[in-house]
C-alpha cells in the first residue's frame, strides 16, 4: 500500500507521456507533461530529481510527494524477470500498469499519448517485449505511439538528447553507443564473460585477481588489495565459495571496484590498483573510439555510476581520449536513462523523434489501431 503525504495538484495540460527504465535494480516510471518539455529536442525533457516529483512505490510505503511540477515518478524494486523467451513482457506489465494508473490519477490525466520503454538486454532479449507490448499497451492504456529501446539508447538520449555524438554508459557493465543521426554504432556491452571491458565488474575482478596473487605469492599481486578483500569478504581462501554460487556475480565483482579506486588513491598509492584503473581507462577509450562519429567534433558523454570512482579512473581516461580522439569533447551526462526514455516519448508525441530507428536498439512499432 502506498501512503499519501500531500495532495498532488492536477497541473499540466499534456500531452502526457510515459518513460520507463527497466534494469537489474528494478523498474522506474516517469509520467511527464510533454507540453512543458523543450521544443528543440536537444536535451532531456525531465530530470531525475529535476522539477517536482510525485514518487510512489509499487508495494513499498515510500509515500507520495507534494507533486507541484510536471514530472511524476514511480518505482518498483523488483527486477523484471528474464525467462526462456527473454525479458518477460507479462511480468513487466504486471508491475507497470498499476503504477501508471496511479500516476495518471494523481496527474488528473485520462490517457498517455506516447510511451518509451528502455530495458537492459532489449537488443538480445527483447523479442517477447516487441511481440506483446504494442497490443497490450494499446488495449490497457490506449497507447498508439510506442518506442522500445535498449537501455544504452535511453542512456544516450538522457546524456546527449538528440544530438550526434557518443555515450559511454558504465556501471557494473560497460557499453558505448554513438550516432551521426543516420545509424547507430555500438561497442561492447557483451556481458562480464564476453566483454564489458573496463566496467565495474571488470575492475572488481581484476582487483580480486591481484589480491589472490598476493595471497599466493605470485607476481602481480597487491598486498593492499588483499587486505581490502579480507576486510570486505573475509579470509581470501573462502572467496571462491562465496562468489561462485551467486547468481549476481557481476554485481558482487563490481562491488569491489570502489576498493580498487581507494587503494589507488590511498597515501601509499598502490601501483597495482592504479594500473588496473589505467587499463580500464584504455578499454573505455577503445569503445568510445569505435563508436564516435568519424567526421567533425564529437561530444562524448560519460554516463553511469562507474565514473563516480573519480580521478583514479577519470584522469587516465581523459588522457586516453585526448590522445586518441583529439576532435572529441567530453561532457557530463545531462540526465539518466529514465530522463532519456521521457525524452524519446516526448519526441514521439510531438513528431520530433530524430534518433535513428533500429529493430533491436530503438524500435517504433506501427501505431496500434491506426
Amino acid at each position: 500500500m502506498t501512503a499519501a503525504t500531500g495532495a498532488a495538484p492536477r497541473g499540466g495540460t499534456g500531452p502526457w507521456v510515459l518513460g520507463v527504465d527497466s534494469g537489474g535494480s528494478g523498474l522506474r516510471v516517469a509520467l511527464a507533461d510533454a507540453g512543458n518539455g523543450p521544443d528543440d529536442g536537444s536535451g532531456p525533457s525531465a530530470g531525475n530529481g529535476v522539477g517536482a516529483v510525485d514518487s510512489i512505490g509499487a508495494g513499498i510505503p515510500d509515500g507520495l510527494g507534494d507533486g507541484v511540477g510536471p514530472v511524476r515518478s514511480a518505482a518498483s524494486r523488483v527486477p523484471v524477470r528474464t525467462g526462456p523467451a527473454g525479458i518477460d513482457a507479462a511480468h513487466l506489465l504486471d508491475q507497470l500498469l498499476p503504477m501508471v494508473r496511479v500516476l495518471l490519477d494523481r496527474a488528473g490525466a485520462d490517457a498517455v499519448s506516447a510511451v518509451a520503454i528502455g530495458a537492459a538486454g532489449m537488443a538480445t532479449l527483447g523479442a517477447d517485449l516487441r511481440a506483446e507490448l504494442p497490443g497490450a499497451l494499446a488495449r490497457s492504456l490506449g497507447v498508439r505511439r510506442l518506442a522500445l529501446a535498449g537501455d544504452a539508447v535511453t542512456a544516450y538520449a538522457g546524456a546527449l538528447g538528440q544530438r550526434p555524438g557518443a555515450v559511454v554508459a558504465a556501471g557494473t557493465g560497460m557499453i558505448a553507443l554513438g550516432t551521426d543521426l543516420t545509424g547507430w554504432r555500438r561497442a561492447d556491452g557483451w556481458g562480464h564473460l564476453l566483454g564489458d571491458c573496463g566496467g565495474g565488474a571488470w575492475i572488481g575482478r581484476a582487483g580480486l585477481d591481484a589480491a589472490m596473487r598476493a595471497h599466493d605469492g605470485r607476481r602481480g599481486g597487491s598486498p593492499a588489495l588483499l587486505a581490502r578483500v579480507e576486510a570486505v569478504f573475509g579470509p581470501a581462501p573462502e572467496l571462491p565459495a562465496l562468489l561462485y554460487p551467486r547468481g549476481d556475480r557481476p554485481a558482487v565483482l563490481a562491488s569491489f571496484a570502489p576498493e580498487v579506486a581507494r587503494c589507488a588513491t590511498a597515501e601509499s598509492a598502490d601501483p597495482v590498483a592504479a594500473g588496473i584503473l589505467r587499463e580500464a581507462a584504455r578499454h573505455i577509450a577503445d569503445a568510445a573510439v569505435a563508436v564516435c562519429p568519424p567526421s567533425g567534433e564529437c561530444e562524448v558523454g560519460l554516463a553511469g555510476g562507474l565514473f563516480k570512482l573519480g580521478d583514479p579512473l577519470l584522469v587516465p581516461l581523459q588522457g586516453e581520449l585526448a590522445a586518441r580522439l583529439p576532435q572529441a569533447r567530453t561532457v557530463p551526462a545531462a540526465g539518466d536513462p529514465l530522463d532519456g526514455a521521457v525524452l524519446i516519448a516526448t519526441a514521439l508525441a510531438t513528431g520530433d523523434l530524430r534518433l535513428p530507428l533500429d529493430e533491436r536498439l530503438l524500435h517504433v512499432p506501427t501505431e496500434q489501431g491506426s
